[in-house]
């Protein structure tokens, strides 16, 4: 029961595997949940602000009103 030159027991498929795995588990780019990808959405902050009584109703609606009129503006089509 000699492993002699046979990847320390393991055969070579299930080093394969084992490297394969950890590629999968920490370099593919999946958006998980709380980990990779936080996009920054001004609304979302705002709405927090706004939850957390930071901010008066009036500044809420007048700064939703301005984040709205920004995301309007980049996304119009350029007219000829």
């Amino acid at each position: 029961m000699f492993y002699y030159n046979n990847y320390w027991g393991m055969d070579f498929i299930w080093w394969f595997l084992m490297g394969l795995m950890l590629v999968w588990i920490f370099a593919v780019p999946y958006d998980i949940p709380g980990q990779r990808n936080r996009s920054v959405n001004p609304l979302l902050a705002l709405q927090r602000r706004f939850a957390a009584g930071e901010i008066e109703p009036a500044e809420y609606q007048e700064r939703k009103k301005a984040i709205e009129m920004d995301f309007i503006k980049q996304h119009q089509s350029p007219s000829a």
